[in-house]
């Protein structure tokens, strides 16, 4: 399987938030760390807060932080939640596809199955398991 970039942002971002759950983070800070585009990690920002995964706020002070504890945040939700509109293969799109073998297809069900496996082995770990180490003091 492979995760869009969008999702591998993400995922880098809540690791780096869980480091230091107590602090706001800003795309602009998290891009200049990640050396990322901010536009890019904006937008990333909004459907981890439209998903309740983070809480964004605005002005001084403002940048995004956990909605939630990391210990109950799954993996697998996120990827979910990030990967919403992509699919494994053509024929999953809702409106199928223009595959000539959709009937007699025996690969769809067993790519199904194997996703749902790598989806349910992501809802195993939690964000506070794969959370960055907490940055030393300066």
């Amino acid at each position: 399987m492979r995760l869009t970039s969008f999702t591998d942002y993400g995922l880098r971002m809540l690791m780096r938030m869980a480091s230091a759950p107590d602090r706001s983070f800003s795309a602009a800070e998290m891009a200049e760390e990640f050396g990322l585009s901010r536009n890019h990690l904006a937008k990333v920002m909004q459907t981890l807060a439209r998903g309740g995964i983070i809480e964004t706020r605005r002005g001084g002070g403002g940048g995004a932080v956990l909605a939630r504890k990391a210990g109950e945040i799954r993996i697998g939700a996120v990827v979910r939640l990030l990967e919403e509109g992509q699919t494994l293969v053509e024929c999953f799109a809702l409106g199928g596809s223009d595959c000539t073998i959709t009937g007699c297809c025996r690969l769809k069900a067993r790519l199904r199955s194997a996703e749902a496996a790598f989806l349910a082995d992501l809802d195993r770990s939690t964000l506070a398991d794969i959370a960055l180490p907490a940055p030393a003091a300066a």
